[in-house]
């Protein structure tokens, strides 16, 4: 129903090319350029050849954003009265829930509301924190100990994070250490940005201890890498325990207990202030409502 000509417009504003704009729309080349040209032309607006935002273009762009918004919740409660649920609803996910925890509840989403299309985003916790501002998803779930004030965090799932080891290591370390002890252990962890490394960098906090005096071998961007990578290393790992769940059970890994030291996070919905309605909010509802099975 939304004028489509501020789709293009958006998407042009943001990639700041036509050709990425057309890819990003599924639309030809020539068809992006007539409608930035009649944009041109309503609003008496030129910038030349060279693609950038002109005062009234970033103007535009403002208004733009809340008119699509707007459309989408007009969308959503004309079919809400009719007891239906249609439309797109893209999600952005850090790299641990995306991968061990929204598959199940992805899949039991789209069984009882097959009208919705899903589309999934993939990043750390920063990298989907950015995406939720520059509008390019409309519900994130994080990870971590960091909040930004013009976004809304609502906890939905309790996580803990814990040290692991190949079994057969030859690491010097029983089932459980002292945070001291991390001083003379190899690591690997998560890179920067993401929320399980947020975490841990706090928890080492509460024992006076800088991330900086430990001896990381590799900062690695998944938990998987992470877990082939102690395949074949003598080090030790921070992971979430509900991505170990198949190697614990076969025992190619074992959990290394850091006394005194509990690494416990919140998964949170993000959503930006004041956004309460629409299909993100019908998500949300669903993810609750079955968080127990996750």
């Amino acid at each position: 129903m939304s004028d489509f000509r501020l789709k293009v417009f958006r998407s042009v504003a943001k990639n700041l090319s036509f050709t990425k704009a057309s890819q990003e729309l599924f639309v030809s080349q020539p068809a992006i350029t007539k409608h930035i040209q009649e944009l041109e032309a309503a609003y008496q607006d030129r910038q030349g050849s060279r693609i950038s935002l002109t005062e009234s273009g970033n103007l535009l762009l403002e208004h733009c954003e809340r008119i699509l918004e707007d459309y989408k919740r007009l969308e959503y409660e004309m079919h809400l009265l009719h007891n239906e649920y249609t439309g797109g609803l893209k999600l952005g996910a850090s790299t641990t829930i995306a991968q061990y925890v929204l598959p199940p509840l992805l899949a039991s989403f789209i069984g009882k509301f097959p009208q919705v299309s899903l589309s999934l985003l993939n990043g750390n916790s920063r990298e989907i924190e950015a995406a939720l501002q520059e509008h390019r998803i409309d519900l994130g779930f994080v990870e971590g100990v960091f909040r930004l004030p013009n976004i809304r965090y609502t906890t939905f799932l309790e996580d803990e994070l814990v040290a692991v080891v190949r079994t057969g290591s030859k690491l010097a370390v029983g089932e459980e250490i002292t945070p001291d002890e991390l001083f003379h252990l190899p690591l690997v962890l998560r890179e920067r940005g993401s929320g399980t490394l947020d975490v841990f960098e706090r928890a080492l906090q509460q024992h006076n201890i800088k991330l900086s005096s430990l001896q990381v071998l590799m900062y690695l961007g998944s938990t998987e890498s992470i877990k082939l990578f102690l395949e074949h290393t003598d080090c030790l790992g921070i992971v979430s325990v509900r991505s170990i769940t198949r190697e614990l059970y076969s025992g190619q890994l074992r959990v290394v207990e850091i006394k005194g030291m509990p690494m416990l996070r919140d998964f949170s919905f993000a959503q930006p202030q004041g956004q309460e309605s629409g299909l993100a909010q019908v998500f949300m509802q669903f993810a609750m409502h079955n968080n127990h099975k996750l």
